[in-house]
């Protein structure tokens, strides 16, 4: 009798039967204080039963390009329902929209419509955007509260609509499907050679990652051994120029001698063995860095 009571009481459940889709948090905040574990906290007290996982919380502070980048590196990798929620955002408080996207793939993007949701829109494509409604999907209590959206909407939404106690539909009312775009140099066939942008570093070694694909690299008909001309722009002024190898991997030049060869993404990159490409030719990222490349010799 006691079992069929709490088999009756499951069903009644909100979202009963149906497991809670995943919860993934991006953020400049670091983790030397307390603003990842606050939000953490809102989201386990919404659903305990959620999963929550780290995309990344060590993203360069107000740089929202990296932040953009950083989904299109991870998001492919992660089914249909999940919802990411990403906070870098400088304009917080001010009357930047806060939104939730849906992606033609069935993912759900939680945050500042500033930019970050650039890539994800592009390759995703976008189903619908709806603004949150503040009213209904903000942490009560926290409506003097003007500079941690994170805490107080966006994990707070992200959460209940991932946990099923919101539809996407109750987020808020639907808007036009746009968000806003960053500018940057989409990858292209340019003369006899390829360019693209310099969206981001692998930081942890400072190799430069291009938004150059395999097949359009393809379209040269590189060669194992083959060497690259690269030259690399910041905002059309040329800051390197170097011939570069085309290199299965890492080892197959000799320590401290540069290399091009494919990302694990399967974008064009550049290297040095053991070495950081960016510290030494003094090279960073972002919608204002490019990069052109064309074969040099046999």
């Amino acid at each position: 009798m006691k079992l069929s009571v709490i088999l009756l009481c499951l069903a009644l459940a909100p979202g009963a039967g149906a497991a809670p889709s995943a919860l993934v948090i991006q953020t400049d905040f670091g983790t030397k204080d307390g603003a990842v574990a606050a939000m953490k906290g809102v989201a386990f007290g919404i659903a305990p039963q959620l999963p929550i996982f780290d995309l990344s919380q060590e993203n360069t502070p107000y740089d929202i390009w990296e932040g953009a980048y950083r989904l299109k590196q991870t998001v492919p990798y992660w089914p249909a329902g999940t919802v990411f929620v990403s906070v870098i955002d400088p304009g917080v408080g001010t009357a930047r929209a806060s939104v939730v996207l849906k992606t033609k793939a069935g993912q759900y993007f939680v945050g500042p419509d500033n930019g970050t949701w650039t890539l994800v829109a592009e390759e995703g494509g976008i189903e619908a955007v709806r603004r949150i409604d503040e009213k209904a999907n903000r942490r009560p209590g926290s409506e003097k509260s003007y500079t941690f959206h994170g805490r107080d909407v966006y994990v707070y939404t992200g959460a209940r609509l991932a946990a099923g106690l919101i539809t996407f539909e109750q987020v808020g009312p639907l808007l036009p499907p746009e968000v806003i775009r960053l500018p940057y140099q989409h990858a292209a066939r340019e003369g006899a050679g390829v360019e693209g942008a310099i969206p981001v570093i692998d930081f942890h070694y400072g190799n430069i990652w291009t938004n150059i694909s395999d097949e359009l690299f393809e379209g040269l008909h590189p060669r194992f051994g083959q060497k690259f001309l690269v030259v690399i722009q910041r905002d059309g002024r040329e800051i390197y120029r170097g011939t570069l190898p085309y290199a299965r991997t890492f080892g197959d030049v000799p320590v401290g001698q540069p290399l091009l060869y494919l990302n694990s993404l399967l974008n064009v990159a550049f290297a040095l063995n053991q070495g950081s490409f960016a510290e030494k030719y003094g090279l960073s990222a972002g919608g204002g860095w490019s990069t052109h490349l064309t074969p040099a010799g046999p």
